[in-house]
């Protein structure tokens, strides 16, 4: 049985902790390190961080949340936004961040994913991808926090940037993102039927049954925004949803 992660997303522009609908009509939530810290405490597995314009300005800005969270949250912290270079992965590794994710910069230098699995290894290399459907059982990827087309299928480019040396895929559905509709178990299980690398699946969480599809359909991992940032579903629930359908999660006792 394999066992499943849930991780807290926080999406940041600027030094606020933000959260939208379709990555778009983004608002303000609060202070992104009290947020991590509250569910860091209730059992988070992980914590990722997404800079949602760092890309447009062409520089990841989370060092200072960065260093801060490491020294309140115990568990891995990845982070995203705006890493174009082996120099910026260092910087954010720097700060106390254990992995990476890179979506836009892939677009035109993929080999930056094995640049970063040779000097860093593979489990620091998070490919993010954005997907978006086009067709019933396809989906194109986005990159600049879903803004821009790749034209690149997705089920495609994810067997690529595994072949190229990333770790895991943090796999968000661009359509079902902020909707509380529910995960992309299509999506999650067309990409999971093609890598043998973790799958993250992100976008869409509204209720425990979501939980009990996208596992079926193969995610390694589940990152959780919307329902944590609102109070509306904690992790105690999640964690015990797993326990109660036999799914392996880490023990935690708050």
């Amino acid at each position: 049985m394999r066992s499943i992660r849930l991780i807290a997303r926080l999406d940041i522009k600027g030094q606020n902790l933000i959260k939208g609908i379709r990555l778009e009509g983004l608002r303000v939530i609060g202070d992104p390190n009290v947020y991590a810290r509250k569910y860091y405490l209730a059992g988070a597995d992980e914590i990722i961080y997404m800079d949602t314009v760092a890309s447009l300005y062409g520089r990841n800005h989370l060092g200072p949340i960065i260093r801060k969270s490491t020294e309140e949250c115990f568990v891995p912290i990845t982070v995203g936004g705006g890493i174009r270079s082996i120099e910026d992965v260092r910087s954010i590794l720097e700060c106390g961040a254990d992995k990476v994710a890179i979506n836009t910069a892939l677009m035109t230098d993929p080999e930056l994913v094995r640049r970063v699995a040779e000097k860093y290894g593979s489990q620091c290399m998070v490919a993010s991808v954005e997907a978006k459907k086009t067709t019933p059982g396809k989906w194109e990827a986005y990159f600049n926090n879903g803004r821009e087309h790749s034209h690149k299928d997705v089920v495609e480019w994810a067997a690529t940037l595994e072949h190229l040396g990333a770790g895991e895929i943090l796999l968000t559905s661009v359509d079902m993102e902020g909707t509380r509709k529910g995960f992309d178990s299509q999506l999650v299980q067309a990409v999971s039927s093609v890598v043998s690398i973790p799958v993250i699946a992100s976008g869409g969480f509204g209720q425990l049954q979501h939980f009990d599809e996208v596992v079926g359909a193969g995610a390694d991992a589940l990152a959780f925004a919307d329902c944590l940032h609102y109070d509306r579903i904690p992790l105690a629930q999640i964690r015990a949803r797993a326990v109660k359908h036999s799914v392996e999660v880490r023990e935690f006792n708050a």
